[in-house]
This record gives structure tokens, C-alpha cells and sequence, in this order.
């Protein structure tokens, strides 16, 4: 990844795989051919946040990672339906309420999220660049068409008006083209955290888990803090795993 700053700034950068699996990993940023130092933060469900002072100018992040095994399944708690039951900037579950009672009625466990899957992907176009970072799931909903994260945000939208504990996660996702950041839904049936990805674009088995929260603003793989602009100049991301798992898209997978 390469950044322009006009000025000094702070960059928080969620691009590093989340605690649980064995890994081995690296990651660098540099500026002017200097390292930088880097704070590195873990969120609540793992996550890592690599935290990074810059001047202005061009900075260049390299992160690589191998990563062997399973993660343990997600943990669920009380807390946690609580806080991925309520509505958030981007998924308007008190809004869509109306819309997913008339369209979901009498659908429970994974019956229901396949159902809630095969709708948003059935109905919505993936069109790159048809959506504006600070559309959320009405605006998707209304539009018929998005990317992704507005895929996963009327997903999870949808899920929580029908008393579904749901929230996004970004991951890395081998097998879709092209590769990119990629964002998810998860949703929880009798405490366990299901995947579920209207997209359809890669097998939900192969999925790495990056970061989780509440819908994008939880999750964006860059923060930038500063008085003036920090600019992505260059992003490619590769993600590779040994086989290419087969994904019926219906029965429920884990994100592991």
C-alpha cells in the first residue's frame, strides 16, 4: 500500500489477520526510506491495529503474512448480543424492520440466512464504484446496486430487525477476483457465529478474518488523523491459500 500525506498525520491501519491461528507475519511501513515506528493495538475481538506517525509525503506499508491452522470459533456472550442486536450508522435495522418482517416472516436459524443471503444477492447488482462510502443499507436497498460492504451492511440489517444478533467483519477472501479487502456478515444462531456473504464472489471456508464490529466505521482498513488530507496512491492485495475449498453457499460455515 502507498499513502500521500499533505501533513503530518496519524495512520491506524487494520490489515494484519486476527489473533487465533498460527501465524508468521511482517509488517513495515517507511517514509523517505525510513522506518517508521509502529503501535500495535488488539481490539476486542481480536483484531490488530498497526498505528503510525507520518510527515508529509509519500508512506509505503508492506504487510505479509502465512498462516496455518483454525482460529477457535468466534466467542458469544451476552454483551455482544446486546451491542450487534442494536441498529448502527450503516445498517438501519429499525428502518428495515417492516421490509424484512414482510419479506422473512417465520424463517428461523440457518433456514433464515440463507434465505436473507439469497435475497440480497439475488436482488442486488455488484457494481464497483456504484455506492459512496457513506451509503448504509436503506440507500442500498433503494439503489439495487453496491459493493460488498453494502452487501454485508443490508444483510446484517436485515438479520438484527428480526432480533439476529448480526455484525461485519473484513477479511481476506482467496479466490476472488479481483483480490481486494472484502467484507462480510456474520450472524449468531443458538450462540454460535455463522458467515454469511450475499456476494457469493469466494468460498466463505477460506475467509480470514481481519477486523469486526458493528459495520464499516468498525472496521475500515485505514484511519487517518490530521488537519489535512491522507490520500491511497496504491493498494494490491494478494491472498493464497493451498486449496480452493467448494462452497455450496447455503449450509452454515464459521468464520475460522
Amino acid at each position: 500500500m502507498e499513502f500521500h500525506s499533505d501533513g503530518p498525520a496519524r495512520l491506524a491501519l487494520a490489515v494484519s489477520a486476527a489473533r487465533g491461528p498460527r501465524i508468521e507475519e511482517s509488517f513495515d511501513a517507511t517514509q523517505n526510506g525510513t522506518r517508521l515506528p509502529v503501535t500495535v493495538l488488539e481490539d476486542i475481538h481480536g483484531g490488530l491495529l498497526h498505528v503510525v506517525e507520518v510527515d508529509a509525503g509519500a508512506v509505503r506499508v508492506e504487510y505479509a503474512a502465512t498462516v496455518e491452522g483454525l482460529a477457535p470459533p468466534a466467542d458469544f456472550d451476552p454483551l455482544q448480543e446486546i451491542r450487534y442486536l442494536r441498529p448502527s450508522r450503516y445498517c438501519e435495522s429499525d428502518t428495515l424492520r417492516p421490509v424484512a418482517v414482510a419479506e422473512f416472516s417465520g424463517l428461523t436459524g440457518s433456514e433464515l440466512l440463507a434465505a436473507v443471503s439469497g435475497w440480497v444477492g439475488g436482488r442486488i447488482a455488484y457494481a464497483s464504484g456504484a455506492s459512496l462510502p457513506t451509503d448504509g443499507a436503506v440507500r442500498t436497498l433503494l439503489s439495487r446496486r453496491g459493493v460488498c460492504r453494502d452487501f454485508a451492511h443490508l444483510v446484517v440489517a436485515f438479520l438484527r430487525a428480526l432480533d439476529v444478533p448480526a455484525r461485519v467483519a473484513s477479511v481476506y477472501a482467496p479466490g476472488l477476483a479481483p483480490m481486494d479487502f472484502h467484507a462480510v456478515a456474520e450472524a449468531a444462531i443458538d450462540g454460535t457465529w455463522h458467515v454469511v456473504d450475499a456476494t457469493g464472489l469466494a468460498p466463505r471456508q477460506s475467509l480470514l478474518r481481519i477486523a469486526t464490529g458493528r459495520d464499516a466505521a468498525d472496521i475500515a482498513f485505514l484511519s487517518a488523523r490530521g488537519d489535512l488530507p491522507v490520500r491511497v496512491s496504491e493498494l494490491e492485495v494478494i491472498a493464497i491459500v493451498d486449496e480452493l475449498p467448494l462452497d455450496d453457499t447455503v449450509g452454515p460455515v464459521a468464520l475460522r
